[in-house]
């Protein structure tokens, strides 16, 4: 390869890459995986899902390429990786997130008239996909989280912003009296996950943070990948009323993707603001120490944090 196109590769690499995010989500869209569980010809997928051949077989072949299919003598199949994630009803289904992927595609379409605004232009917003999304997402995690978190001594703990309820569900497992709080709409959501999952014992509150009496008596606090979508105004507001609402010695945890102080690595949480700012009215994502300057101007104590793959716990002590 000659010295130029070698230069401009990495660039096409990225105007590229949301050929292969459409790809996915259009397969998601349509189910495609739910239908190669075993080997299926691209006629046959075609009836069943009521699309046109030529444009099914080209679809299949770009997930072939993209690693998500197998091709054998003119068939389709499952690779390990789409069979885990992106199977209906699986343990770990990506699905949801994808959808919400989906949905988000429309509003990052209007990054351009963002940008010159400042302010959001979200057209569109499904919030179950949303919270079903951020369920697969956290899935993934949550005994990592919970673990590192620690549960010894706590016997109340408060799920703030808590969406589908899945942190709710690994405490409760290990014998935690939990409250999840989220608004009325979420809270519906998050009663079927934990009803599909046989889960008991959880408590629900319906409300704003913002407005609303959160509880009190916890001995923890978690805070999972809701802080960004605020600004940090409201951040602090929240930090305030947790502090009122833990015992003596309570914990508080937040959860939040990993950006540098600078705000520009890894690329994946500098994009994530971009994602809030198309969004949300003053959202972004915030470095570990904007959140410990947070914990030190509302009076936390013992402030520390622990990377877990693409985010970071912020820990403290009232």
């Amino acid at each position: 390869m000659s010295g130029i196109l070698e230069e401009s590769k990495k660039l096409g690499e990225l105007w590229r890459g949301f050929w292969s995010a459409r790809v996915l989500l259009t397969a998601n869209n349509y189910r495609v995986f739910d239908y190669l569980q075993k080997l299926q010809s691209a006629r046959t997928i075609s009836k069943k899902l009521n699309t046109d051949l030529r444009a099914t077989e080209i679809l299949l072949d770009a997930l072939t390429g993209l690693g998500l299919l197998k091709k054998r003598n003119g068939r389709y199949l499952n690779t390990p990786l789409s069979e885990k994630f992106l199977v209906s009803g699986r343990p770990y289904y990506q699905g949801d997130i994808l959808s919400h992927a989906d949905v988000l595609w429309k509003n990052w379409s209007e990054l351009d008239e963002v940008i010159k605004t400042g302010k959001p232009n979200r057209k569109a917003f499904n919030q179950e996909a949303y919270i079903l999304g951020m369920h697969n997402s956290a899935s993934l995690k949550a005994k990592e989280v919970i673990n590192t978190i620690g549960l010894k001594g706590v016997k109340n703990a408060l799920d703030l912003g808590g969406g589908a309820g899945t942190y709710s569900i690994e405490m409760v497992k290990r014998g935690v009296n939990v409250t999840l709080f989220d608004r009325p709409q979420t809270i519906e959501i998050a009663k079927g996950v934990i009803n599909k999952e046989g889960i008991k014992g959880i408590n629900f509150i319906a409300g704003d943070f913002l407005s609303d009496d959160i509880g009190k008596s916890y001995d923890l606090i978690v805070i999972s990948q809701v802080l960004h979508a605020y600004p940090e105004k409201d951040n602090l507001y929240v930090l305030k009323k947790c502090k009122k609402a833990l015992n003596k010695c309570g914990r508080i945890v937040i959860q939040e993707f990993y950006v540098s102080r600078d705000r520009t690595k890894p690329a994946q949480g500098a994009l994530f603001s971009v994602n809030m700012l198309v969004n949300t009215e003053g959202g972004r994502c915030y470095s570990s120490e904007e959140i410990r300057i947070w914990f030190l101007k509302t009076g936390f104590k013992k402030i520390q944090k622990q990377l877990i793959a693409d985010s970071v716990l912020v820990i403290a002590e009232k």
